[in-house]
């Protein structure tokens, strides 16, 4: 059995292919081999090969994704690694939040990290379901992207060792940010039917689907309020 939860590392707009070839590696010493480059800033990846040692395989099998919704749309939950603080989110250290990784699978777990200069912009951030930040010193809180991925890669597999004696409870298939999304959507559509929403919508919508995300969703809870809130679209249109 392997000792690596299911989690997705996402790298949003690397620009440095040697930070490219030394996180394939991290993620190889540590068992993990799913993982996306979104429209990346280096597109040769052969400086990378010589810091990927032993890990050439997962530089040919690396997703490239256009958009970060296209690199997590399968993913029950979306951690953004960011030192900032945004509210409604919770922020986790790398423990916890392998720890919570490893008893929501087999559910995906999507690790996103920004680019090396500016790490993740405010829209990203918000984009993602919870954050995470590695608690470094204040004066220094900036860590490079390939260190950043082995302290967390390590994280995932010591938390996925600690839990590998304990049988997993059978679990429902759980929601994916796809299919959350679009619960969101049919709750616009019935909040703008209702006159609910008014005027611009703001945050409103997203608030009350973020208790949605919260809640962790089944696939099949996902599809009925999918499903009843289209119902009440349909009638409030008539």
């Amino acid at each position: 059995m392997s000792a690596a939860p299911p989690v997705r590392l996402v790298l949003l707009g690397p620009r440095n292919a040697e930070n490219v070839g030394a996180v394939a590696r991290a993620m190889k010493n540590f068992g993990l081999d799913d993982w996306a480059l979104v429209a990346p800033r280096v597109e040769d990846l052969a400086p990378a090969r010589r810091l990927a040692v032993h890990a050439g395989d997962l530089l040919e099998s690396v997703r490239r994704c256009a958009t970060l919704e296209e690199a997590v749309a399968d993913c029950a939950w979306v951690v953004g690694t960011t030192p900032r603080r945004v509210p409604g989110r919770r922020r986790l250290g790398p423990a916890e939040l392998a720890r919570e990784a490893v008893a929501r699978a087999p559910a995906r777990t999507a690790l996103v990290f920004g680019d090396e200069r500016s790490g993740l912009s405010n829209a990203d951030a918000l984009r993602c379901h919870e954050l995470s930040a590695i608690p470094a010193e204040a004066a220094q809180p900036s860590l490079n992207l390939a260190q950043a991925a082995l302290l967390y890669c390590w994280s995932l597999r010591e938390a996925a060792l600690a839990a590998a004696p304990r049988a997993p409870a059978p679990r429902a298939a759980p929601a994916t940010d796809a299919d959350v999304a679009r619960v969101e959507e049919r709750l616009r559509e019935v909040l703008r039917g209702g006159r609910f929403l008014a005027g611009p919508e703001r945050h409103a919508v997203r608030d009350l689907a973020d208790t949605l995300r919260r809640a962790r969703l089944s696939a099949r809870e996902a599809r009925l309020w999918t499903a009843a809130l289209a119902r009440v679209a349909r009638t409030l249109a008539r």
